[in-house]
Protein backbone atom coordinates (compact mmCIF):
# COMPACT_ATOMS: atom_id res chain seq x y z
CA UNK A 1 0.00 0.00 0.00
CA UNK A 2 1.21 3.39 -0.93
CA UNK A 3 1.36 6.12 1.58
CA UNK A 4 -0.06 9.34 0.29
CA UNK A 5 1.29 12.55 1.58
CA UNK A 6 -1.27 15.07 2.52
CA UNK A 7 -1.14 18.00 0.16
CA UNK A 8 -1.30 21.39 1.64
CA UNK A 9 -3.51 23.92 -0.10
CA UNK A 10 -1.57 26.36 -2.21
CA UNK A 11 -1.72 29.82 -0.66
CA UNK A 12 -0.61 31.67 -3.78
CA UNK A 13 -2.90 33.75 -5.93
CA UNK A 14 -2.63 33.31 -9.66
CA UNK A 15 -2.30 36.90 -10.90
CA UNK A 16 -2.04 36.17 -14.63
CA UNK A 17 -5.81 36.56 -15.27
CA UNK A 18 -5.79 39.89 -13.41
CA UNK A 19 -2.92 41.14 -15.54
CA UNK A 20 -4.81 40.14 -18.67
CA UNK A 21 -7.89 42.05 -17.53
CA UNK A 22 -5.83 45.13 -16.69
CA UNK A 23 -4.15 45.09 -20.12
CA UNK A 24 -7.53 44.80 -21.86
CA UNK A 25 -8.86 47.75 -19.83
CA UNK A 26 -5.75 49.76 -20.62
CA UNK A 27 -6.20 49.15 -24.34
CA UNK A 28 -9.87 50.12 -24.16
CA UNK A 29 -9.12 53.38 -22.33
CA UNK A 30 -6.26 54.22 -24.68
CA UNK A 31 -8.49 53.67 -27.70
CA UNK A 32 -11.46 55.67 -26.38
CA UNK A 33 -9.62 58.63 -24.78
CA UNK A 34 -8.97 60.53 -28.04
CA UNK A 35 -12.60 60.11 -29.03
CA UNK A 36 -13.90 61.76 -25.86
CA UNK A 37 -12.03 65.05 -26.21
CA UNK A 38 -14.04 67.63 -28.11
CA UNK A 39 -14.59 71.34 -28.08
CA UNK A 40 -13.32 74.50 -29.64
CA UNK A 41 -9.61 75.00 -30.16
CA UNK A 42 -8.58 78.20 -28.40
CA UNK A 43 -5.28 80.08 -28.25
CA UNK A 44 -5.29 81.96 -24.96
CA UNK A 45 -3.15 85.10 -24.92
CA UNK A 46 -0.51 85.31 -22.23
CA UNK A 47 -0.65 88.26 -19.89
CA UNK A 48 3.07 89.05 -19.95
CA UNK A 49 3.28 89.46 -23.74
CA UNK A 50 1.83 92.73 -24.99
CA UNK A 51 2.86 92.27 -28.63
CA UNK A 52 0.53 89.36 -29.39
CA UNK A 53 -1.44 91.29 -32.00
CA UNK A 54 1.31 93.64 -33.18
CA UNK A 55 3.32 90.73 -34.57
CA UNK A 56 0.61 89.97 -37.12
CA UNK A 57 0.51 91.86 -40.40
CA UNK A 58 -3.26 92.31 -40.55
CA UNK A 59 -5.19 93.98 -37.75
CA UNK A 60 -7.23 91.45 -35.79
CA UNK A 61 -10.95 90.90 -36.13
CA UNK A 62 -12.46 91.45 -32.69
CA UNK A 63 -15.82 89.90 -31.86
CA UNK A 64 -17.21 91.51 -28.68
CA UNK A 65 -19.95 90.46 -26.28
CA UNK A 66 -21.36 93.07 -23.91
CA UNK A 67 -22.94 92.43 -20.50
CA UNK A 68 -26.43 92.11 -22.06
CA UNK A 69 -25.23 89.39 -24.47
CA UNK A 70 -25.22 91.54 -27.63
CA UNK A 71 -22.57 90.77 -30.24
CA UNK A 72 -20.38 93.27 -32.11
CA UNK A 73 -17.64 92.92 -34.74
CA UNK A 74 -14.77 95.37 -35.26
CA UNK A 75 -15.08 95.06 -39.05
CA UNK A 76 -18.02 95.59 -41.37
CA UNK A 77 -20.28 98.50 -42.18
CA UNK A 78 -20.99 99.59 -38.58
CA UNK A 79 -18.77 98.22 -35.79
CA UNK A 80 -21.03 99.79 -33.15
CA UNK A 81 -24.21 98.03 -34.36
CA UNK A 82 -25.28 94.94 -32.40
CA UNK A 83 -25.76 91.69 -34.33
CA UNK A 84 -26.72 88.13 -33.60
CA UNK A 85 -24.14 85.32 -33.48
CA UNK A 86 -24.98 84.02 -36.96
CA UNK A 87 -24.36 87.46 -38.51
CA UNK A 88 -21.08 87.78 -36.61
CA UNK A 89 -19.92 84.41 -37.95
CA UNK A 90 -20.95 85.37 -41.51
CA UNK A 91 -19.07 88.71 -41.41
CA UNK A 92 -15.94 87.09 -40.00
CA UNK A 93 -16.11 84.25 -42.54
CA UNK A 94 -16.29 86.83 -45.35
CA UNK A 95 -13.28 88.73 -43.98
CA UNK A 96 -11.26 85.54 -43.56
CA UNK A 97 -11.96 84.58 -47.18
CA UNK A 98 -10.33 87.87 -48.19
CA UNK A 99 -7.35 87.42 -45.83
CA UNK A 100 -7.04 83.98 -44.15
CA UNK A 101 -4.08 85.11 -41.98
CA UNK A 102 -6.20 87.61 -40.02
CA UNK A 103 -6.30 86.73 -36.31
CA UNK A 104 -9.71 86.47 -34.64
CA UNK A 105 -10.13 87.54 -31.01
CA UNK A 106 -13.11 87.42 -28.66
CA UNK A 107 -13.54 90.27 -26.19
CA UNK A 108 -16.18 89.39 -23.63
CA UNK A 109 -17.52 91.47 -20.78
CA UNK A 110 -16.67 90.17 -17.32
CA UNK A 111 -20.40 89.98 -16.57
CA UNK A 112 -21.36 87.90 -19.62
CA UNK A 113 -22.03 84.22 -19.02
CA UNK A 114 -19.45 81.66 -20.04
CA UNK A 115 -22.15 79.98 -22.14
CA UNK A 116 -22.43 83.07 -24.38
CA UNK A 117 -18.68 83.06 -25.06
CA UNK A 118 -18.75 79.34 -25.88
CA UNK A 119 -21.74 79.86 -28.17
CA UNK A 120 -19.85 82.53 -30.11
CA UNK A 121 -16.75 80.32 -30.28
CA UNK A 122 -18.88 77.47 -31.64
CA UNK A 123 -20.41 79.73 -34.32
CA UNK A 124 -16.92 80.91 -35.31
CA UNK A 125 -15.63 77.33 -35.47
CA UNK A 126 -18.54 76.34 -37.72
CA UNK A 127 -17.81 79.39 -39.91
CA UNK A 128 -14.30 78.05 -40.55
CA UNK A 129 -12.20 80.16 -38.17
CA UNK A 130 -9.03 78.09 -37.60
CA UNK A 131 -8.18 79.51 -34.17
CA UNK A 132 -9.69 81.99 -31.75
CA UNK A 133 -7.92 84.10 -29.13
CA UNK A 134 -9.47 85.50 -25.97
CA UNK A 135 -8.72 89.11 -25.02
CA UNK A 136 -7.92 89.93 -21.42
CA UNK A 137 -6.93 92.96 -19.42
CA UNK A 138 -3.51 93.04 -17.83
CA UNK A 139 -3.20 93.50 -14.09
CA UNK A 140 -1.63 96.95 -14.53
CA UNK A 141 -4.77 98.41 -16.15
Amino acid sequence: MYLRKKRRPVAEINVVPYIDVMLVLLIIFMATAPLITHGVKVDLPKMSESDLVETKEAPPIIASIDAEGRYYVSVGTDPEAPMDAVEVAAVIKLKLQQNPETPVLIKGSGRVSYQEVLLLMDFLKNAGVPSVGLMTKSFEE
